[in-house]
């Protein structure tokens, strides 16, 4: 059994997690919660975020407003400048209503942005405003209450320009839901490492497969899917790939007895 020991209110508290030899899912070991990206790793990062941050809400506070910032943030677009572009599409939506012509959203995406004290230019502004302006057409027609998580998910998959993770990253931001996962880079980065999706896991061609076994894995670590990716992206974002082997290897070194 290995033990890990934090402070709540000046008072320790204890997080007991199975040996490192044995196995979370077949052929995938708990390894050691000092050694980085292990599943024990991920499952103590999860349970000392928990211990320090509070639950946190979405971005928007309606359905239109979150699927206009989850697709303002996706397609690759730093998230910094996606959050600079949503803020300034929401702040206009609620002054004007939720639904942007063609020309209104090709106009707030096509103005630089402020970002960091910088002036940034949005990418593929045109394409984007397309995107965001059949969205938030679509959108009006969705009945959010008549639908499960999965449902609303796939409901979302039918607007222009969202797919899987997209969609999935509005329904857990609106549900805190576990029965959907934000299969992004920085997740299947981190679940290749672990050994629970395949070195070449692609999901672009078979999301499904991969989301059910990153959620199979939250249970097996006991954290639930939607706190285990927020920490995985924060992880993950902040380490450039080229280091990860690196880090890896130092750590594991640091690990073997003298």
């Amino acid at each position: 059994m290995q033990q890990v020991i934090s402070l709540k209110d000046g008072q320790p508290i204890f997080l007991h997690l199975p040996d490192a030899d044995a196995e979370v899912m077949p052929s995938v070991p708990w390894g050691d919660f000092a050694a980085v990206f292990t599943p024990a790793f991920w499952a103590t990062q999860a349970w000392m975020d928990a211990l320090d941050t509070p639950d946190e809400n979405g971005l928007g506070e309606t359905l239109a407003e979150e699927v206009a910032a989850c697709l303002l943030g996706g397609h690759g677009a730093p998230a910094e400048v996606g959050l600079a572009a949503y803020d300034r599409v929401r702040s206009y939506m609620r002054v004007n209503g939720p639904r942007l012509t063609l020309a209104q959203a090709e106009s707030l995406l096509s103005e630089p942005l402020s970002v960091l004290g910088r002036s940034v230019r949005y990418r593929f502004a045109k394409q984007r405003a397309g995107y965001l302006h059949g969205c938030l057409e679509g959108v009006a027609l969705i009945d959010e209450a008549q639908l499960n998580d999965r449902e609303l998910r796939d409901s979302l998959c039918t607007l222009p320009g969202i797919g899987p993770k997209t969609a999935s990253w509005v329904v857990r931001n609106r549900r805190r839901s576990d029965y959907v996962a934000i299969l992004d880079v920085h997740i299947i980065r981190a679940c290749c490492q672990i050994g629970v999706f395949p070195a070449k896991a692609n999901p672009a061609t078979d999301y499904f497969r991969l989301e059910k076994k990153y959620l199979d894995f939250s249970s097996a670590i006991g954290v639930r899917a939607s706190m285990l990716d927020a920490v995985m992206w924060k992880v993950m974002r902040s380490v450039h790939p080229r280091f990860l082997r690196t880090l890896m290897d130092v750590s594991n070194q640091a690990l073997v007895p003298n």
